[in-house]
């Protein structure tokens, strides 16, 4: 009898360390055992409790009602929405832990899913998207194409002629999403690996403003330089730092209309070196600023196409700046501008 006991206290210890969350109900439903994990997601007053108040969801009821009458093991997949979102595998056995106290109870252990439900869910938009912002250029050139061939510019030089920049354009904007799904995709591999190589922002931000000098040129557009003359040393990637700042660069340039300005600044702290661009542009809506850097994510989907954008640029800038283990905040008005901060490390 005592052995008996023994066994059953090692298997409740065990049931306990579970990364899995277990739950363990008598007869009427009520729970009294959890486990940490359960404990840790449903919160410390779970025992006790009816489980149609913890789990709400009408199928995992009913073949927890089923395990209870058939003293069958159940499996399904269930969508637990709130408190927050989690998606789960269950199993659900008849308790032969307990069988001397309560013949009817059941063991449910939970196997939480969520974040390969999510990367699923993410792979499978990510390849609509792309679809989607592949399909209108192609479709262009295609019609181009056919008008050229055998449509009614297919012996009309000067119509031929109008037709061949508009597949150019359609076809560099394709060249460009291609580039930066490889960039986003390189840096999200990349990205738990912390970039060890000192070197100087003043430089590379410098550099940066010498490659946009003709964009900068040609949208009249002033950039303010205010970085003193001094060494700001981080530790970084200087191709995936120049990608960060170019990208922010081009977009102010952007969203920007002609004779505004641009202000860059880096300023040393205790323990960190602050970069900051800010604009005089149409500026962002309140709403949106949690979104800004999702894949494909545009405030004005037209603007964004027609400027060139590929909707990937500040999804880039998200990841490199976490690869530097950076923070970045965006703050902005509608009608007056958009500020980016990046908080650096200092070496």
């Amino acid at each position: 009898m005592s052995s008996d006991i023994k066994i059953k206290d090692q298997k409740m210890i065990f049931l306990d360390e579970m990364m899995d969350q277990v739950i363990i109900l008598d007869k009427f439903k009520n729970v009294f055992f959890a486990n940490k994990s359960a404990v840790a997601r449903f919160g410390n007053d779970i025992i006790g409790k009816n489980i149609s108040l913890i789990l709400r969801d009408a199928n995992l009821l009913e073949s927890i009602d089923l395990a209870i009458q058939d003293k069958s093991s159940q499996v399904l997949d269930v969508e637990i929405k709130l408190p927050i979102f989690q998606f789960y595998n269950v199993n659900i056995i008849p308790d032969s832990l307990n069988e001397s106290e309560d013949e009817h109870s059941v063991i449910i252990f939970l196997k939480d899913l969520t974040e390969i439900y999510k990367t699923q869910q993410f792979k499978s938009d990510f390849v609509a998207n792309v679809s989607h912002e592949l399909r209108t250029p192609l479709q262009s050139i295609k019609l181009g194409l056919e008008t050229i061939n055998d449509g009614h510019a297919s012996n009309d030089f000067e119509m031929q002629k109008k037709f061949l920049p508009i597949m150019m354009q359609q076809t560099e904007r394709m060249e460009n999403l291609i580039n930066d799904l490889l960039s986003l995709s390189k840096i999200e591999l990349q990205e738990h690996i912390r970039p060890t190589t000192e070197l100087d922002l003043k430089e590379i931000i410098t550099h940066v403003i010498k490659l946009n000098s003709e964009l900068v040129k040609k949208k009249k557009i002033k950039i303010e330089n205010n970085i003193t003359d001094d060494t700001y040393k981080i530790s970084g990637d200087r191709n995936r730092l120049i990608e960060i700042f170019t990208n922010l660069i081009d977009n102010a340039c952007k969203y920007s209309d002609s004779d505004t300005v641009i202000k860059i600044s880096l300023v040393k702290k205790m323990d960190t070196i602050l970069f900051s661009i800010k604009d005089q542009g149409v500026g962002i809506p309140k709403k949106y600023l949690s979104r800004i850097t999702e894949r494909f994510f545009r405030v004005d989907p037209a603007r964004s196409k027609d400027a060139g954008g590929t909707g990937l640029g500040l999804a880039i800038v998200k990841h490199i700046v976490n690869q530097h283990r950076a923070t970045m905040d965006i703050i902005s008005t509608e009608g007056k501008g958009t500020e980016f901060t990046i908080e650096f490390p200092k070496v």
